[in-house]
């Protein structure tokens, strides 16, 4: 069973690598705002959280349809750089937030607010995809301690 729980998310400011295409293809672009973050020093902080804004779901749309914006917190501006990092903003948003902890390949806790909870809450679904908040990331973090807060925007 899932906690839900409804929360105000806070307007953030993202630099984002966008990945369209084949999910089997997302490390290529997850690769890209690795490399970014080390060349421009952006180290894993509480000041540099992890997200990832999920377009539409892999298993309804065809492979070259599937869309994420792969990103990561930041106070400044990115300017124009050779890895695609760009800017964008999460905006301020009431949203459903449940906790997922176990492996990022298929994150059922969205599977299970869009499809479960969202009818059954009668709440309705704001302008603005499901995101998630990777609070662990990093080559030492076991598949099996992997902690992901999915946000489903609401309406008020």
């Amino acid at each position: 069973m899932n906690r839900v729980e409804i929360v105000d998310f806070p307007q953030t400011k993202i630099a984002v690598v966008e990945h369209r295409g084949p999910p089997a293809l997302e490390h290529q672009s997850i690769l890209k705002l690795i490399e970014w973050r080390k060349v421009n020093a952006v180290e894993f902080s509480d000041k540099h959280q992890n997200y990832g804004i999920h377009y539409n779901d892999f298993r309804h749309v065809a492979p070259q349809a599937y869309r994420v914006d792969l990103g990561i917190s930041v106070i400044d501006e990115v300017p124009e750089n050779d890895f695609g990092v760009i800017n964008k903003i999460i905006p301020a948003l009431r949203c459903a937030k449940a906790r997922h902890i176990g492996s990022r390949t298929h994150i059922s806790t969205a599977w299970f607010l869009v499809e479960k909870w969202l009818p059954e809450s009668g709440k309705e679904l704001a302008d603005f995809p499901v995101f998630f908040h990777y609070i662990n990331v990093g080559p030492d973090v076991r598949e099996d301690e992997m902690i992901t807060d999915v946000y489903l925007p609401i309406k008020e």
